[in-house]
């Protein structure tokens, strides 16, 4: 019975997810305003005028695999931030409330805004499916990457820092030779599924 609700459970995200449209390189990334949890907005126009780059990171409270990610996330943020490089969390699943994203970063320390995107509208926008997934854009609002932070949930087993790499060779103007490196991670728990 489990096997059969398993294999439902991935034909109906697999289902929607073709219905989803997803962002390429290069492609004009959506504009979005939203609130972080303390109810301050956060334009992505401004964010991308602001920054050499700016990273938009689909999480989660919930999600093991978005969790066991807390303090890589933490990491990058301090280490690019100084950089130029802003990171903005995005939590689209329907039973995170505003209040359970507050809590968990600050229990998180979390330097970065995580904003309650209600509805999934966003991640819809940008076809995210799982948490935690990136997305880096330009100051143009172009996407330049899209993917995983690095290929293993467990810190000690990663073999290939994608996202830092990238980050790396952005700012010092040479190509991303990996741009869609495939994420990992659980579902984005949406309004209609």
């Amino acid at each position: 019975m489990k096997y059969i609700i398993a294999l439902l459970l991935i034909c109906s995200v697999a289902m929607y997810a073709g219905d989803m449209k997803s962002l390429n390189i290069g492609e004009q990334v959506p504009a979005f305003t939203l609130k972080n949890y303390d109810g301050k907005e956060f334009d992505l126009k401004k964010l991308l005028k602001e920054n050499k780059y700016t990273v938009v990171m689909f999480v989660s409270t919930e999600c093991p695999v978005s969790n066991a990610y807390n303090e890589r996330m933490a990491k990058l943020d301090t280490t690019y931030s100084k950089k130029g490089i802003a990171f903005v969390g995005i939590n689209a699943n329907k039973a995170e409330d505003v209040k359970m994203i507050a809590e968990h970063s600050k229990d998180k320390g979390f330097k970065f805004p995580v904003l309650k995107d209600e509805k999934n509208k966003i991640a819809d926008l940008y076809g995210a499916l799982v948490t935690p997934e990136v997305y880096v854009m330009n100051p143009e609002g172009k996407l330049v990457y899209h993917g995983r932070i690095d290929d293993n949930k467990k810190i000690e087993k990663v073999t290939s820092n994608d996202l830092s790499v990238a980050l790396d060779k952005l700012l010092v103007g040479k190509e991303i030779t990996s741009a869609t490196p495939k994420a990992f991670g659980c579902t984005i728990k949406r309004i209609n599924s």
